[in-house]
């Protein structure tokens, strides 16, 4: 069954079904009712002279902070009904005469009323533009979906597992990406991360995704898929034309796991080297020849270079941006990513993640300062073959 977008609505519906609007705090919906409670409490207890029911005139606005037009018109009419009530009662006998058509409490029958006019066009141009916001980041998470779609999670022998958070919780979308493409050359991972933010870099990432899945089928050597993606770099980003073009690149890693070989492949481009998380430890596969970041491999010329590891059943690989490692606490130290992979080298890679994930928001106290993406890949056991056929326990 599908599950709704963020705005409370079916990926599946049309244009026509109406966005859903999250609900907001407990508190802030029952602000109001414990507003005229207060006002309710403090006017027997304070002094005649001291009109505390003139309080209610700020109601419509205590409302609007998040209910709709018609809470709020609704809660005007209750503010002035108990600025009459009130008026009337022993305790308000000796304030302003103590008549009901007062012109003290006529004020503040006016100004209750205006200001609930008011509030009532704040509560309806709120919920337009909150219902605008929920519309946009559905739009956003659809467009998520389509650019950074889910990873199989089983291969082979291979099981994955991917994540992706946004530094800001309006921008679902952003420079970070990654993928796996099974091929008849063995899996085809990427993890790249686009200089620059905003809708130039989604769109880089997307020629970037676009470019490897097509190419990972086609290329038999990983340094060659490598260098088919960053022509078709090169040539997207001079269609841009102006200074842009030898800003806008990516830093990336190709990994390959063949199906039938206990090995990685990895093509470095001024990326984070990915992690190795096996029985003996944490190592970062880094041999110190990584290539210039995609876009800029024209200014050196120098050909990929391609790096084997062994990668047996229980070893786990962890591609991974910056946006970890660059991850700050309080006293401004730096994530230690292979410190703590240390003690949860024996999670599985969906455990990792989620591991990974709450550590990160508990270290940065819940202020990412960039995109974070990361891809867990663990090795497991092949299965043993069926017995032959017409065998037969001895």
């Amino acid at each position: 069954m599908p599950k709704p977008g963020p705005a409370g609505r079916d990926p599946e519906c049309g244009a026509g079904v109406r966005t859903r609007l999250p609900a907001p705090p407990a508190w802030m919906r029952w602000l109001p009712a414990l507003y005229v409670v207060a006002v309710l409490l403090l006017e027997p207890v304070t002094p005649v002279e001291w009109p505390v029911s003139f309080l209610l005139i700020a109601l419509p606005l205590v409302a609007a902070f998040a209910h709709g037009p018609v809470v709020v018109a609704g809660t005007t009419v209750f503010a002035v009904v108990m600025e009459g009530v009130l008026a009337g009662t022993p305790c308000c006998a000796g304030r302003a005469v103590g008549y009901l058509w007062d012109r003290h409490y006529v004020a503040a029958y006016f100004c209750t009323t205006l200001v609930g006019v008011l509030g009532t066009i704040l509560a309806a141009h709120r919920t337009h533009r909150e219902r605008t916001l929920a519309d946009v980041r559905f739009v956003a998470d659809i467009a998520q979906r389509v650019l950074l779609r889910p990873v199989p999670r089983r291969i082979g022998t291979l099981h994955l597992e991917s994540l992706y958070l946004s530094a800001a919780a309006e921008a679902r979308i952003g420079g970070d990406l990654y993928e796996a493409v099974p091929t008849r050359y063995g899996v085809r991972l990427l993890i790249g991360d686009v200089r620059g933010k905003g809708l130039l870099a989604v769109e880089t990432a997307a020629a970037l995704l676009g470019a490897f899945r097509e190419a990972a089928h086609d290329e038999p050597a990983l340094p060659a898929l490598a260098d088919r993606v960053e022509t078709s770099m090169n040539r997207r980003a001079m269609l841009l034309g102006g200074g842009e073009t030898g800003e806008r690149f990516v830093t990336a890693v190709f990994a390959e796991i063949p199906l039938a070989a206990p090995l990685i492949r990895v093509v470095n481009c001024g990326h984070p080297p990915p992690v190795l998380i096996g029985p003996d430890g944490v190592r970062e596969l880094d041999r110190g020849r990584s290539a210039p970041p995609l876009n800029l491999g024209v200014l050196v010329g120098e050909p990929y270079h391609v790096d084997d590891y062994a990668f047996r059943p229980g070893d786990q690989l962890l591609l991974y941006t910056d946006g970890i490692t660059e991850t700050r606490n309080a006293d401004g130290s730096f994530y230690p990513l292979l410190e703590r992979l240390g003690s949860w080298r024996s999670l599985p890679p969906r455990q990792l993640l989620e591991r990974l994930h709450h550590d990160l928001m508990a270290y940065s106290g819940n202020r990412l300062q960039d995109d974070i993406a990361a891809l867990a890949v663990r090795c497991l056991p092949a299965p043993e073959p069926p017995p032959p056929a017409g065998a037969t326990a001895g």
